[in-house]
Parts: structure tokens; C-alpha cells; sequence
């Protein structure tokens, strides 16, 4: 389990699983690169990662609305820089029925979680396959398994992702580079708060009444904390994990 000398890159890691990720993966040795679009919330980050391997973290400010200038910078990192483990990962699409989505979310939605991806793993692979080392983990949702009432588009993308996920395990399997999709189930960040927010909007109940309808069909009778989810990251991203590929 231990990734000393292996440099990770971390999407969406100022806040919840991605932030939680990154604190993982540097506590088993790793060094951390960051992208967030919030420049403030990732120096706090930084400060936060153990560098008890003497490891050396970068941050990288990029805005995943925005592919081009996210091709820009990942392309001029990974010019100087080796990337053993990409950790993609960025906030779910808003929440509504898919009958009343417009065309344009699904276009947003498709250019900011797969588009970005596809991105990020062009730019970080020819690095993978010359260390000979290459761990692609996406953090996706339990939608891929069975779609969740009142997330239309999220639905639909998550499951685009999880197919290209799947296709592109094959297609690097033969270089020893892994690619396996998590999918957190109802887990304690900021997206679940605001999706029970904006459903409190319409239905009129509260946040904490929905917050415990939700928690009620929960076999374990509570929501995952962010931590919970990380620590299978890290196992996915060991050597540990290197015989596993193409799962969800």
C-alpha cells in the first residue's frame, strides 16, 4: 500500500471525496498534484497533506467548464511532469426530472465529466506507460448501476463515463495501467446537501426530514463519510490493486 515516489493527480479537491482522496493518497506516500478552480481553497489544501515521505505537492487552478483551458494546463504539467495515478473526479450535474431537462445540460454535463476526463488521461498516459505504473480511478456515482429518481442527466452521463471507463481498461490493460470506477453511494459532502436543498424547495419538507427519509433506506442506517470512500481509492491506487481493472 505504500506510493512513495509516485506523484497523484486529484480533481475536485478542495472539498469532500476529492479533497479526502487527497489526503489519503499522501498518507500512503504519494505526492499530490490538486485541480480545483477556487486558488484559495486549494493553497489551504496543501497545507493540509502529510509530507511525511518528503513528498512535493503542486496545485493546479483549472475550471472544468472550461475544457480548453484545462487541456492548456494539464498538457504543461505533464510536459515536466510524470503522473502515476489520476483521480477523476468534479461535482454531479443539478438535479430534476429528465423529461424537463434542457438539451444544453446534457452538452454541459458531457464536456465537464467526460470530455475532462478524456483530457486528463490523454495528457497523463504516455507518462504511465513509460514509468510503468498507471492507476485511473473515476469517482462516478450508484447510478451506473441502477439510475436514482430525480437525476436525469446526471444518470445519463455518469453511465456515458462509466462505458468510457470501461472501453479504455481494455485498451491499457496490456501497459499495466489499471482503470476502475468508485461509486459512492449517499455520501456526507456539499453536492448532497444542495441536491436536498433544492428539494426541499419543491416538495415543501425540510432538509432534515428528507435527510432522513434518504438515510432510512440506508442498509447501514447512516451516510458514508467522505474518508470511507477514499481509503478504497487508495487501495485501487496501490500495487496492491494491480490485477483489477475495468470494475465498477
Amino acid at each position: 500500500m505504500d506510493l512513495t515516489g509516485k506523484r497523484a493527480i486529484v480533481c475536485g479537491s478542495t472539498q469532500g471525496i476529492g479533497k479526502a482522496c487527497a489526503m489519503e493518497l499522501a498518507s500512503m506516500g504519494a505526492s499530490i498534484t490538486l485541480i480545483a478552480r477556487n486558488e484559495e481553497s486549494l493553497g489551504q489544501v496543501i497545507k493540509e497533506l502529510s509530507t511525511s515521505a518528503k513528498q512535493d505537492h503542486h496545485y493546479l487552478v483549472a475550471d472544468f467548464t472550461d475544457s480548453n483551458a484545462l487541456k492548456r494546463a494539464i498538457e504543461e504539467y505533464t510536459s515536466k511532469n510524470d503522473v502515476s495515478i489520476l483521480v477523476n473526479n468534479t461535482g454531479g450535474p443539478s438535479g430534476g426530472p429528465i423529461l424537463e431537462a434542457k438539451t444544453e445540460e446534457f452538452t454541459h454535463a458531457f464536456s465537464q465529466h467526460l470530455i475532462c476526463n478524456h483530457i486528463l488521461v490523454q495528457a497523463v498516459v504516455e507518462g504511465m506507460k513509460k514509468t510503468k505504473y498507471g492507476r485511473i480511478i473515476n469517482i462516478i456515482s450508484t447510478s451506473v448501476k441502477q439510475p436514482l429518481k430525480g437525476l436525469g442527466v446526471s444518470n445519463t452521463i455518469r453511465a456515458a463515463v462509466a462505458n468510457w471507463s470501461k472501453t479504455l481498461s481494455m485498451e491499457l490493460a496490456s501497459f499495466g495501467i489499471t482503470v476502475n470506477n468508485v461509486l459512492p453511494g449517499m455520501t456526507d459532502t456539499s453536492r448532497i446537501t444542495q441536491l436536498l436543498e433544492n428539494k426541499s424547495k419543491k416538495t415543501g419538507k425540510t432538509v432534515e426530514v428528507l435527510l432522513k427519509e434518504m438515510i432510512s433506506e440506508i442498509p447501514m442506517g447512516r451516510t458514508a463519510r467522505p474518508a470511507e470512500i477514499a481509503a478504497a481509492v487508495g487501495f485501487l491506487a496501490s500495487p496492491s490493486a494491480s490485477y483489477i481493472t475495468g470494475i465498477n
